[in-house]
């Protein structure tokens, strides 16, 4: 047997206490976090030409219009509601994405306008938000868990709400494309998060505020010229709706995650990663992956063909799954917590999906997506609003206000 050297030896003995340092850092629980939490320091880099040049500038001279009375919180939540009042106001006009095709009732052109406007008033009140938290010295780790953790579910909202633009009609995007495009979306975002859990640094991904900008530019020239305008090509033989198709994965394959490898290869050159095992560093993936595999395969071995008869809903309901998972991991990486590997939610939309595939209760395929996208949406916001309460109280903040709560 080979005897094992003094290199071999010092190896073995900086591994153990790796490993028990990561023993000790993962045994921290939910409740021990707020505590890890008041350590916690904001650490971003925004190196996108258009957020530094054109939109930062200009959210310095909006921020000013806004009182010192006025809680960054409300503002993030107002930029929210928007994008939520946005996906509703389509769902009425659009509920099947078929109002864009050539044989259809289209969308009333005010209605483009309204939407094109609130789009890029959420965009700015999600980058004046911060700007008021700085201004009126009330920056604290609430204040981004409660930004960050309503933007993951944001995601599903802006890129559900631009498919009515082109819909699914004869000259659309099918809503399998859409579903995976939205996978492009939510993994971007993720990725930054993922990000930053292994090196300490919020990457702002460049895409984001690319495609805020290109969807509000969109709504308001829809309103325009019309939807009608979309069928044509724009060149040779290629449509609008391939260039649509083709920023959102060339965003996501070309711009975030060659970028995102990047940073990380940084941190692990300098050696400041905080996650040395490639378990540790990957443990962010792994609910995601999950449920783009589990709702995947609901989606082929669907009954009703489940994506094609109700798409909005099932956006809705992976959305909202996703964003659930990525609060998680906002929490855990803010914290320097462990990231949970799965998430408690996808349990009860695995046995949904194992009912559906029995072949028991064909006929019940969309109640079931009803039930299992009520329980994930109450859930998803129980988790919310607790964690919220547990840090405003932690830290003596409230959470829409910036005057302290009474001692009583």
């Amino acid at each position: 047997m080979q005897k094992r050297g003094p290199v071999r030896l010092a190896y073995l003995s900086h591994a153990r206490l790796h490993r028990e340092q990561e023993r000790r850092l993962h045994r921290d629980t939910l409740y021990a976090r707020p505590a890890r939490l008041r350590e916690y320091k904001y650490s971003a880099v925004d190196s996108n030409p258009i957020s530094l040049y054109v939109m930062h500038p200009f959210w310095n001279t909006v921020v000013k219009i806004f009182p010192k009375w006025l809680a960054p919180n409300l503002i993030t939540f107002s930029g929210f509601l928007l994008l939520v009042f946005n996906f509703f106001l389509m769902a009425y006009f659009d509920p099947d994405f078929y109002a864009s095709a050539p044989d259809q009732k289209h969308v009333p052109n005010k209605v483009w306008v309204i939407v094109g406007l609130l789009n890029f008033a959420a965009y700015t009140l999600d980058g004046v938000d911060g700007k008021q938290a700085r201004r009126t010295q009330s920056s604290s780790p609430l204040g981004e868990l409660f930004d960050h953790g309503l933007d993951s579910w944001a995601c599903m909202f802006f890129v559900v709400t631009v498919y009515s633009t082109f819909g699914r009609g004869s000259n659309g995007v099918s809503v399998f494309i859409l579903y995976l495009l939205l996978w492009m979306v939510l993994f971007s975002f993720i990725l930054s998060h993922w990000e930053k859990y292994n090196t300490g640094i919020l990457f702002l991904p460049w895409g984001y505020d690319i495609s805020q900008v290109t969807i509000s530019t969109v709504y308001i020239v829809t309103s325009i010229i019309g939807v009608e305008a979309w069928y044509n090509p724009f060149l040779f033989h290629f449509l609008y709706k391939d260039l649509f198709v083709a920023m959102i994965i060339g965003c996501a394959l070309i711009v975030t995650i060659p970028m995102s490898l990047n940073n990380y290869y940084k941190a692990y050159a300098k050696g400041t990663l905080k996650h040395h095992s490639f378990y540790e560093a990957m443990l962010p993936f792994f609910s995601p992956v999950l449920l783009f595999t589990l709702c995947t395969f609901w989606i082929f071995q669907s009954p009703t063909d489940i994506l094609e008869t109700q798409p909005r809903l099932f956006y809705f309901m992976v959305g909202t799954a996703f964003a659930n998972i990525s609060c998680q991991l906002i929490v855990s990486q803010m914290s320097s917590t462990r990231c949970q590997p799965v998430n408690w939610l996808l349990l009860p939309l695995a046995l949904v999906i194992l009912v559906v595939m029995s072949g028991l209760v064909p006929e019940q395929e969309t109640n079931l997506l009803y039930l299992i996208t009520i329980v994930i949406a109450l859930a998803h916001i129980h988790y919310g609003v607790n964690v919220v309460r547990q840090l405003s109280k932690h830290f003596n903040i409230r959470i829409f206000s910036l005057q302290k709560p009474s001692s009583d």
